[in-house]
């Protein structure tokens, strides 16, 4: 029997993947519009793949450093990692570059029907994202609301500007779905690419 691997945060916490949000009247059998069901995460990936292929943008899911303290060695030709950690907490998921700018996002997804709560991001994530776009850099959160079947591109201006609201006496810990509609840039699906959040992308250039 294979044996979970034990991954921990810089600080000692241990990792736990998020698993795959599903919709409360989700069937496995149904093909759902655009991502056939797949994770957000694999939307990217394969929508990235395509970019890739056809030489329209370079980029990539950026790899977390990771460092290894437990290993077995169940046969000479194999080894199992038991236990890890990670080095440095993560910043965005992705990054490269797209018509000569450098394009840096990360992607989340809720459940939730009328709003984005703000805890999906870490405060580590969001001062990178200040601190891409202090170099001039393209920053966004792509955020997809499960349930509804809605993809947005979030500028990381207004991410930040919703961030830093919450220490004030009335602010929100949630960003509302109707912020998205009126501010966030609506992402199409497609046959190819899966997700063109490129296109949405252009218009921030």
């Amino acid at each position: 029997m294979i044996q979970p691997v034990t991954i921990h945060y810089p600080n000692g916490t241990s990792y736990r993947p998020q698993q795959p949000e599903k919709p409360a009247n989700y069937n496995s059998s149904l093909i759902r519009h655009g991502g056939r069901g797949m994770t957000l995460e694999q939307e990217i990936n394969e929508s990235n793949q395509y970019y890739l292929a056809h030489e329209i943008a370079v980029i990539h899911k950026k790899p977390t450093p990771v460092q290894i303290v437990k290993v077995d060695y169940p046969k000479r030709s194999a080894a199992v990692i038991r236990e890890a950690y990670f080095r440095r907490p993560s910043t965005t998921d992705y990054n490269g570059i797209y018509r000569g700018r450098y394009i840096d996002f990360d992607a989340k997804e809720t459940k939730e029907t009328t709003r984005f709560p703000l805890d999906n991001f870490h405060e580590h994530q969001v001062e990178h994202m200040r601190s891409c776009l202090k170099q001039g850099g393209i920053c966004f959160g792509l955020i997809k609301f499960v349930t509804l079947d809605q993809l947005y591109l979030l500028k990381a201006s207004d991410l930040i500007h919703y961030w830093d609201q919450q220490g004030d006496p009335h602010g929100r810990k949630s960003i509302p779905l109707a912020a998205f509609q009126q501010q966030a840039i609506p992402v199409a699906y497609r046959l190819n690419p899966t997700i063109a959040y490129l296109d949405a992308v252009d218009q921030l250039i």
